[in-house]
């Protein structure tokens, strides 16, 4: 799922609008912001099967910024790990004062939402070719059951 939204324009995480000021905002930008709601969406989507299997979720809710992704899955059995590992979750350094966040899905590449181009789900290299840190790793031990 998380390497097949990036194989064409998936156009479901560019907008979301919010009320501030009495003005309506699109506070993903039109797909630049929306790399949280990809994240935590892919996620929350496979919540339902866990359940039906017995077990834990990913995560409690979608959400629309990274540092609550962070929290939510912490709280969900997720844990910080230096490995690098296919369907972990990375986090990489805040540019222009937002982190980003996405899936490693193995061969040096990641997916996530497109937060410098068109603002849809992408496969890239997962230091965008050194030019971006990885913060953190998220794995989450059920994963090692699969």
């Amino acid at each position: 799922m998380i390497e097949n939204a990036a194989k064409g324009e998936v156009w479901m995480f560019r907008n979301f609008y919010a009320i501030k000021d009495d003005k309506e905002i699109d506070i993903f930008q039109n797909g630049g912001l929306s790399c949280a709601a990809f994240t935590s969406s892919i996620l929350y989507f496979f919540n339902s099967t866990l359940e039906f299997m017995n077990k834990p979720k990913w995560i409690a809710n979608m959400h629309a910024n990274t540092r609550s992704v962070e929290k939510d899955i912490l709280q969900h059995g997720w844990i910080e790990t230096k490995e690098l590992k296919v369907g972990a979750i990375l986090v990489w350094e805040e540019l222009n004062g937002y982190p980003h966040i996405g899936f490693y899905v193995g061969n040096e590449k990641a997916v996530s939402n497109d937060s410098r181009g068109k603002g849809f789900p992408h496969k890239h290299h997962y230091t965008y070719n050194d030019t971006r840190k990885i913060e953190k790793i998220y794995w989450h031990p059920e994963l090692d059951n699969d």
